[in-house]
C-alpha cells in the first residue's frame, strides 16, 4: 500500500518542506489536486507549480484533474511532470479515447467517481485503466468528512476488478484518517490520498509512518 499526501492540503507558501516532509515520512506518491472552478466551485493548482514539485521531488505525481473538458489538459500536466493522471468518469465524454492519451503521453491512467456515481459505470473502461481515484468526499474542498459508505464502495470496487482480472489498483481519497485506513485497506484500498489528517497533525512525518503500518495491518502487509 501507498500513501499519497495531498499536497494542496500543506502550507502552499513552504510547498519545498511539504515535499520534505512527504520523503522523510516514506510516503510512495505527491498528490496533486487540479480544480478549475467549474466541475468544482474553487481554483488550485496548475503547470507551473507542477513544473516546480516536479524540481524539488523524485517522488511520483498523483495528478487528480477536477476540471470540465480534461481533454484539453492532459498533455500539459504531463509533461510538467505528472507521473499519473485522474479525470473524472462525470467530466469527459469520449473516456477512453481520454486515456488513451494519458498513457501514450507517457502517464498512468486513471478514473475519479464521485460518491454518488455506481462503481460499476467503470465495467467496460477498466481495461484500459492503471487505476481508479474512488471519491470517498464529493470533490472539491478540502477537510471534509469521511462518507462511510465508502468502504463498502471500495469492496464491490476490487470485487469488480478481480472479477475482470485486470492489473487495476485502487486509490481512495477523501477524509482518510488513522481512524478509517486499516478498513479500507481490508476493502481493497491500495493507495490512500491523505491531506488534513496529515499536513494538521502535530507531527506529519510520524502520521505518514503511522498512516502505513496501520494500512499494511490492514491489507495484511
Amino acid at each position: 500500500m501507498r500513501i499519497a499526501p495531498s499536497i494542496l492540503a500543506a502550507d502552499l507558501a513552504d510547498l519545498a518542506g511539504a515535499l520534505r516532509v512527504c520523503e522523510q515520512g516514506g510516503a510512495q506518491l505527491v498528490h496533486v489536486d487540479v480544480m478549475d472552478g467549474h466541475f468544482v466551485p474553487n481554483l488550485t493548482i496548475g503547470i507551473p507549480v507542477v513544473e516546480a514539485l516536479a524540481r524539488r521531488t523524485e517522488l511520483p505525481l498523483d495528478v487528480h484533474l477536477m476540471v470540465a473538458n480534461p481533454e484539453h489538459l492532459l498533455e500539459p500536466y504531463i509533461e510538467a511532470g505528472a507521473a499519473r493522471v485522474a479525470v473524472h468518469w462525470e467530466a469527459t465524454t469520449h473516456l477512453h479515447g481520454v486515456l488513451g492519451r494519458i498513457r501514450t503521453a507517457g502517464a498512468e491512467a486513471g478514473v475519479a467517481i464521485n460518491p454518488a456515481t455506481p462503481v460499476e459505470v467503470l465495467t467496460d473502461v477498466l481495461p484500459a485503466l492503471d487505476f481508479v481515484l474512488l471519491m470517498s468526499v464529493n470533490p472539491g474542498f478540502a477537510g471534509q468528512s469521511f462518507i462511510p459508505t465508502s468502504v463498502a464502495r471500495t469492496r464491490r470496487l476490487k470485487n469488480l476488478i478481480e472479477a475482470g482480472g485486470y492489473p487495476v489498483t485502487i486509490e481512495v481519497d477523501g477524509g482518510v484518517s488513522l481512524a478509517n485506513i486499516r478498513e479500507l485497506a481490508a476493502a481493497g484500498g491500495q493507495d490512500f490520498v491523505v491531506g488534513s489528517a496529515l499536513f494538521r497533525s502535530p507531527d506529519p512525518v510520524a502520521t505518514i509512518r503511522e498512516l502505513l503500518a496501520r494500512g499494511s495491518s490492514g491489507n495484511g502487509g
